[in-house]
């Protein structure tokens, strides 16, 4: 299994309950694995501790057969090979495109990253932007850079925090498409987190349903909907009576 997380405990300092429950997940080569959730489900915070950014209290997390985390072990986050999208793109404004995606490739000789930065821009289809600035470009394109920025160093694992949450409905549908495309291009293994059913289905090879810190439900996007609906009125139920 190329990504399994087993059993991961975690409670913020001054949280009477711990947000993350028993949690455990395993992710074959090349799959793309949405975690789905109402905000304050843990979803985010399962990728904080994925990324090193915080400590879970217990469980193992293990990436291409390296362990990073466990009781014996922690590798710093700069170490991992985990590449982050997040929500606000995290772009350096005063950098170019083409400076933002190489800004990650240090251990290159200085052809090889000329090589590298004309391949990714490439493949998010921005060669024509690489001497632009991240304010001359639209929100979707800018998702683009950030993409080709965290795909640039060649990740074994890259997690998406809400990356269309800034997005309006119509570049949305049309980058999540496009996103999926270049993942599966890439065959780069990935974690999706998310509060959109659409996005969730249409990105994910199968999904996971956080709530309140534990996996409720998990399978193919096929089935999500059924079990949504199901669950909500199950949830309505339990208010009225």
């Amino acid at each position: 299994m190329f990504v399994e997380i087993k059993n991961l405990q975690y409670k913020y300092k001054n949280a009477i309950e711990p947000t993350i429950k028993d949690f455990s997940l395993q992710i074959e080569k090349g799959e793309i694995v949405s975690i789905l959730g109402e905000s304050g489900s843990g979803k985010s915070t399962i990728l904080r501790l994925v990324t090193g950014l915080e400590i879970p209290n217990s469980g193992s997390i293990s990436i291409n057969n390296r362990t990073i985390f466990d009781e014996v072990t922690f590798i710093p986050p700069e170490k991992r090979e985990v590449g982050m999208v997040f929500q606000d793109y995290a772009l350096f404004p005063h950098m170019t495109v083409a400076n933002n995606i190489k800004y990650g490739l240090r251990k290159m000789s200085k052809k090889e990253k000329k090589e590298r930065i004309d391949e990714m821009l490439s493949l998010v289809n921005l060669s024509k932007y690489r001497d632009r600035y991240p304010y001359e470009l639209s929100g979707g394109q800018q998702q683009r850079v950030a993409l080709a920025r965290a795909l640039a160093p060649a990740p074994s694992l890259l997690v998406f925090d809400e990356p269309f949450s800034n997005l309006d409905t119509y570049l949305q549908i049309r980058i999540r498409d496009e996103l999926r495309e270049i993942l599966k291009q890439t065959g780069i293994t990935s974690i999706f987190v998310t509060h959109d059913q659409e996005d969730a289905k249409v990105l994910a090879d199968e999904i996971i349903y956080l709530e309140n810190g534990k996996t409720i439900w998990k399978g193919a996007p096929d089935n999500l909907l059924p079990y949504t609906q199901v669950n909500r009125v199950n949830q309505i139920n339990k208010k009225t009576f």
